[in-house]
């Protein structure tokens, strides 16, 4: 990667962000933090800098990471006041780690493009555990050439990575990916509530579950959390609204018809409705359990 890539700006240090950048400063890369609610204490003790604007982190970087919620974070962060555009000079890369419109990312890399500089659409999967562990998924759409140069820093981050293809591809395989992530979530809740309902013990029910061809990370991970009642995030409602919000805008510029996605976007919905905006993705089975009027146990 050579000298010129040992420090990095990140932006945007939430559940997500926080302890990538805890990976980074831990692979040896000076980092230069910015963050709307301030940049953690534990990063500046590990020897991270805090930068008062996007801008500062940019004109201190070689390569500047953004993590953050949503399209219209992205684009204020990159191209608003202070944005990262106004600290970049030619040759340096941005690669934004988001999940956001496939569409929207193509006419990023556009403005990004005309300035000499570079950019990576590279979203992850694998949650807070996978951020904490180094285990992330990440799918990235970016140029081979800049693919090569950034793989070593996103080695720090994830195990699986995989070049998905141009700008905008990286975000298609994210949407691809959180319908499953969403479908499987609806599955495995609808499956422990009639196992529950039934009389059956959920906890056996999935330990059994877990040996079979309906083995998955959902059934594992979220169908725990559904029967312990373990809702804290991990991953908010809110945010796999928006992914499936984009999944659904996207396919109907494509002009196809994703049925399940949009049913289970109206679970979600029926959450939110009830308070539960905040609470994990698992937390979906708390609609499906007002419509059985049963809770697993």
């Amino acid at each position: 990667m050579g000298a010129n890539m040992t420090s990095i700006g990140f932006i945007g240090l939430g559940i997500m962000g926080r302890p990538m950048a805890g990976q980074l400063i831990r692979g040896g890369h000076a980092l230069f933090l910015h963050s709307r609610r301030g940049v953690p204490q534990e990063l500046l003790e590990q020897g991270g800098k805090a930068c008062s604007s996007p801008k500062e982190v940019a004109q201190n970087t070689d390569a500047i990471i953004t993590m953050l919620p949503d399209t219209p974070d992205v684009e204020r962060v990159l191209f608003g006041e202070n944005g990262v555009v106004q600290g970049l000079t030619a040759g340096k890369i941005i690669m934004d780690m988001s999940s956001i419109s496939p569409t929207e990312t193509r006419k990023f890399a556009a403005r990004i493009n005309q300035l000499g500089c570079d950019y990576v659409d590279a979203p992850v999967s694998g949650g807070d555990i996978g951020a904490k562990n180094a285990t992330l998924t990440i799918m990235v759409g970016a140029t081979e050439t800049v693919f090569q140069k950034v793989k070593p820093v996103l080695e720090l981050l994830g195990k699986n990575i995989t070049l998905i293809g141009d700008n905008g591809a990286g975000q298609t395989c994210k949407i691809a990916n959180q319908i499953i992530v969403a479908l499987t979530i609806e599955a495995v809740g609808e499956a422990l509530l009639f196992a529950s309902k039934a009389g059956a013990d959920p906890v056996k029910v999935r330990r059994a579950l877990m040996g079979g061809f309906a083995a998955s990370r959902v059934l594992e991970v979220h169908g725990e959390r559904m029967i312990k009642r373990t809702f804290e995030p991990g991953f908010r409602i809110e945010l796999h609204q928006k992914d499936l919000n984009l999944a659904l805008s996207s396919a109907r510029e494509l002009g196809v018809s994703l049925p399940n996605t949009a049913a289970t976007q109206e679970l979600f919905n029926a959450c939110s409705a009830y308070g539960g905006a905040k609470l994990d993705s698992s937390a979906l089975v708390q609609a499906l359990e007002k419509l059985a009027n049963h809770e697993i146990h």
